[in-house]
């Protein structure tokens, strides 16, 4: 729970993390180095000094050190940890649903798992998202467009494999879509993650709902005028957020555009841990007020209510959480208070 300096306590879902395995063991590739390197140097670029993590604890860190960071030293509530495969450059996978599963049921009631899937894996795909709903109940699953498939190196939301896999999503109740538009990782290519596909999907699967994660960055505008037609679009915090701290300007133009096309309530808080950390990042922007000439030039505002919604309410109404038994569930945790 973050407690504000006025002393009001803020319910907080953290709609994007990771519990990954980037370690030079489980790195199948060159690939494998390239990409977790790349993670690395935006986690040197755009976080304080003072929260910059060894390489080789970023590569691999352990199950406590994620609630810890997350619930412990953080106001995280609960989490939303995505799961994203990468089979062609990691043996293991890089942060698959089995992993993540073992990790929520060892800290009960503090994680929501979203699994993943490929649809360019055609039959299997399919069967793979029956798998993960009879095994896992999940709520929601993370797409990766960019990511590579032996001789394919990204897919669209609106591939004819990719609408059967989300007919059957919508069919079985598996409603939050999380996309990676965002910008790009080593060495997988930047139009791979191009958003106009997401108008496509929206338009055709209305009662699913779409996740931009990063907002379509480095892309803004293109998802803007998708989000403020699109009902069901949503946009992710993680990756603008950062820039709070190192150019704070220019986040003031990210979230003031966000608000003014999308609105307070479809944007969506997410630390994109491991690359960051949340508590920093939540104390700034729980501190962060908009420029004057900004807030007079769009008409909006960055209100407590408005950071209130995109710190935690907006994914609560998105994943079906009753906060107050949410937050009683938590007090009664025998690990949580023990940890505590």
């Amino acid at each position: 729970m973050f407690k504000t300096p006025e002393g009001k306590e803020i319910f907080v879902v953290d709609g994007h993390t990771h519990f990954w395995d980037g370690s030079p063991e489980n790195q199948r590739n060159i690939h494998g180095k390239q990409f977790v390197e790349c993670f690395y140097a935006y986690h040197t670029a755009l976080s304080p000094k003072e929260q910059l993590w060894e390489k080789s604890k970023f590569e691999k860190y352990s199950a406590d050190d994620l609630y810890r960071d997350l619930f412990i030293d953080g106001p995280d509530d609960v989490a939303i940890v995505q799961s994203t495969y990468l089979k062609d450059f990691y043996k293991n996978g890089f942060n698959t649903i089995e992993r993540n599963a073992e990790v929520a049921k060892r800290y009960p009631e503090r994680f929501i798992v979203n699994g993943s899937f490929d649809p360019r894996d055609g039959e299997k795909a399919l069967e793979y998202i029956h798998f993960m709903k009879e095994t896992y109940d999940i709520k929601g699953v993370k797409m990766y467009t960019a990511e590579w498939n032996g001789a394919s190196k990204g897919w669209k939301l609106n591939d004819p494999d990719a609408y059967k896999c989300f007919e059957l999503c919508e069919k079985l109740g598996i409603k939050n879509i999380h996309v990676h538009k965002g910008p790009t990782i080593l060495p997988l290519n930047k139009d791979a993650f191009d958003v106009h596909d997401v108008d496509y999907a929206a338009t055709d699967f209305q009662n699913l709902n779409w996740i931009v994660e990063h907002c379509g960055l480095p892309r803004l505008d293109d998802f803007c005028w998708i989000a403020v037609q699109e009902t069901n679009v949503y946009g992710g915090l993680a990756v603008a957020l950062p820039f709070i701290h190192s150019r704070p300007r220019y986040f003031a133009e990210v979230i003031s555009e966000l608000l003014f096309w999308a609105g307070p309530d479809k944007i969506l808080f997410g630390s994109d841990y491991a690359i960051w950390t949340p508590r920093w990042l939540i104390e700034k922007f729980w501190a962060f007020e908009l420029p004057d000439d900004i807030k007079q030039e769009r008409g909006v505002d960055l209100t407590p209510e408005i950071k209130e919604k995109i710190l935690g309410l907006n994914a609560a109404r998105l994943y079906d959480i009753d906060i107050e038994a949410k937050k009683a569930a938590l007090i009664s945790s025998p690990f949580s208070v023990a940890a505590e």
